[in-house]
Formats: C-alpha cells, sequence, structure tokens
C-alpha cells in the first residue's frame, strides 16, 4: 500500500540493521525532526512549534543541501556512504552555506569552488576531490528538481591521481599474510581472492548468496547484479566452514563484521595483522596518506584477483562477468588493475615463439656483414 504524502513533512524511510524498515519525520520548511509518527500527540505538538519558527536558511546552498540530505537519492546510499556525505557537506555549509542560490548563475562562481578545491587540496587532493563531489550532487539533485538552471560543478577536473595498478598482493605477500594470520582473516583472504569483491560486499555477503556451485550478488557501490562460479579452493573453504550466522565472514563469536554505525571493525584486525606479519611497519597508522599508500591494502586483493585472472587467460569479458565491471569500461580495466607481472610477460613471450604469424621473427639471426646479407636469409626461405 503507498501512504500519502503529508503536506509539509518530508519522509525518510531507512532500514535498520535487523532489516526492518523506519520512517523518519522532518518539517520540510525548517529541517525540525518530528518525533512518532503522523497523528501521535508529539508528532502534533512538534508541527505546530515547527510551523512558528521561521523557515531557516531559504534562498541559498544550505538549503539546497537540506533539500539533498531529505531526499531519495541520498536515502538509496549506503549507510557508510550517508555518513562520509554528511562529514564532508558539514564543512561545506560553513563555507559556502550562506551563498545566495542566484549567485549560482555566475559564471565566476565555478572559480570560485575550484579555490577551495586547490586550497583543501594542497594537504589533501583527495579529499578536496570528494567534497567537490558531494557539493556537485548536491547541485545536480537541485537542477533536476528545477531549483538552480544548471550545475556549476558539471565536469569539474579532479585533481587527485590515485591509481593503484601495480599495487597487487604477490604470492610471496598473501603466503607472509596467511602464515599465522587468525581463522576469520583467512577466510577473508581467500574470499577476495577468489571473487575480485570489494570490502564493503564481502564482509556482507550472506550464506544465500551461495548456491553451491555460484556466489550471486549486487555490489552496494556500482549496483550490478554479479555471479560468479565458484572455486574449487573456495568451494572447499565455504563448505568446511561453520555457518554460525546469515553472513559469510564473522568473528570468532559469530557476529558479523559491520553494524549500520561501523563497517571497519575487519579492516582494524586486518591492518593489526599486517603489521605483526611485517607487510605494514610499527606506527603505520601515524604515518601521512601519501606514505600509507606505499601499502598494500585490503581492496588490493581485487585488483590482483584481476591480475590472476588474465594470467590464467581469461579476456576481458571473462574478468568483466566475475569483478562486475561494465563492458563499457572494459578498455580501462588493464590500464586500472591489471599491473605487468613477469607471468604476464613470459605467457606473452611463449605465444610469440610459438605462433605461425610470427615464425619468421623467430628465424631471424645474425651473420657477416656485407650487401650480399641484407635480407638476412630471406631468399633462402622462399
Amino acid at each position: 500500500m503507498v501512504k500519502a504524502k503529508i503536506k509539509g513533512v518530508n519522509t525518510v524511510r531507512k532500514r535498520l540493521a535487523d532489516g526492518t524498515v523506519r520512517a523518519y519525520y522532518y518539517h520540510r520548511a525548517t529541517g525540525a525532526a518530528l518525533p512518532g509518527k503522523p497523528g501521535d500527540p508529539a508528532f502534533l505538538a512538534a508541527m505546530v512549534e515547527a510551523e512558528k519558527i521561521a523557515p531557516k536558511d531559504v534562498g541559498n546552498v544550505n538549503a539546497l543541501i537540506r533539500d539533498y540530505l531529505l531526499s531519495l537519492t541520498f536515502e538509496k546510499k549506503a549507510a557508510s556512504t550517508q555518513r562520509e556525505y554528511k562529514r564532508m557537506l558539514t564543512e561545506l555549509e560553513v563555507k559556502f552555506g550562506k551563498l545566495p542560490i542566484r549567485a549560482l548563475e555566475s559564471p565566476r562562481v565555478r572559480g570560485v569552488f575550484l579555490d577551495y578545491q586547490e586550497e583543501i587540496g594542497r594537504d589533501r587532493p583527495r579529499e578536496a576531490d570528494n567534497r567537490l563531489s558531494v557539493l556537485s550532487a548536491v547541485f545536480s539533485y537541485a537542477a533536476r528538481k528545477g531549483r538552480i538552471k544548471d550545475n556549476p560543478l558539471a565536469g569539474f577536473e579532479r585533481i587527485y591521481s590515485g591509481d593503484r595498478s601495480e599495487m597487487i598482493w604477490t604470492a610471496n605477500d598473501i603466503a607472509a599474510f596467511m602464515a599465522a594470520a587468525p581463522l576469520e582473516m583467512q577466510q577473508a583472504m581467500i574470499l577476495a581472492l577468489h571473487t575480485g569483491q570489494r570490502y564493503g560486499d564481502l564482509i556482507r555477503l550472506r550464506w544465500s548468496d551461495f548456491r553451491g556451485e555460484t556466489i550471486s550478488l549486487k555490489q552496494n557501490k556500482t549496483k550490478a547484479r554479479v555471479t560468479i562460479h565458484v572455486s574449487q579452493a573456495l568451494a572447499r573453504m565455504l563448505d568446511g566452514m561453520d555457518r554460525r550466522g546469515p553472513y559469510i565472514l564473522t568473528r570468532d563469536d559469530g557476529r558479523p563484521w559491520f553494524t549500520e554505525g561501523n563497517d571497519k571493525e575487519l579492516g582494524k584486525q586486518w591492518s593489526a595483522h599486517m603489521i605483526a606479519c611485517g607487510l605494514r611497519p610499527e606506527g603505520y597508522a601515524e604515518l601521512s596518506k601519501a606514505r600509507k599508500a606505499e601499502h598494500l591494502r585490503f581492496n588490493d586483493l581485487r585488483g590482483t584477483a584481476v591480475t590472476l585472472l588474465s594470467e590464467a587467460g581469461n579476456g576481458i569479458p571473462q574478468i568483466c562477468a566475475v569483478t562486475g565491471h561494465t563492458l563499457q569500461s572494459a578498455t580501462r580495466i588493464l590500464e586500472k588493475y591489471l599491473a605487468m607481472t613477469p607471468a604476464l610477460s613470459k605467457a606473452a613471450i611463449l605465444a610469440f615463439e610459438n605462433s605461425p604469424a610470427t615464425a619468421f621473427a623467430n628465424r631471424l639471426q645474425t651473420g657477416p656483414q656485407g650487401a650480399d646479407h641484407l635480407h638476412l636469409k630471406a631468399q633462402g626461405d622462399q
């Protein structure tokens, strides 16, 4: 049953950790929270009080941010993404919140935003790009709703370059990690390496997603539906695991690695073990972001899986089928994820040596200098 909209009220529905959906209500003009449900005494009293308050932040960027935060577009994002967006929007409200909407029509306002990007980007380039991306999302939503004519940040250029194509886990790295890793860490390693999925999707993977021969999931970031054929090694691990709850990866007491407010716990345990086994230095937490980027991360296993799939002779469509990339982005897979490993080089030379198409090149040999040998025995091969 579709519930009718309540005049002057925005309704936001959120799915809780236990799977139930809860509705939250806000006074549209002021953003004030309305407790309880429509019709409750507390709800009606809060509504009356909110109507007495002059609407705040009307006609400025803060109003656009408030509309976006109450939108279905924002509601559909993952809880961790919502938290990060709210963090950055709090900073953006301080800087640009009072900027009138009409100022967004000026061609010079884009330069104001880009100056801010450069200011933050001198020390934190990725943070600067992310803040502008979030603000651009706010403006795009406002443009779709007709609040502004155009998004002044459409197509802005990012200043951070975070290519980790060469950051792959080698066989030695994996062996060092697995040697003394707790069972829960070993399971996470194998699952990541044999599926090529992201951290956030793996910790939410349910036993019901495992169908014996396949694992099927909907990626949280891309919303792509992926069905992965389970390798024999992965099947052996899954078949031998105790099913201590609905999720495949759990802590030793059976609890999942995430809650509605925190999905970093596995990452913390993972980092601690990487320090213990020598893959990260002592004092890693105190390093700068640039120095931390020099060391392996959990999500580098995604690129490692792509590399291994390619080394095994798979083409781009097969890799896409496992990792969940669209075919439209296939031309970028090698550049973004596939490090140039010795195994690939060896496979290429073996193919070069054994292909009939390259036989003429494999017969080439040096000989005495002189005009009679310019053709390198070509006449003898005719």
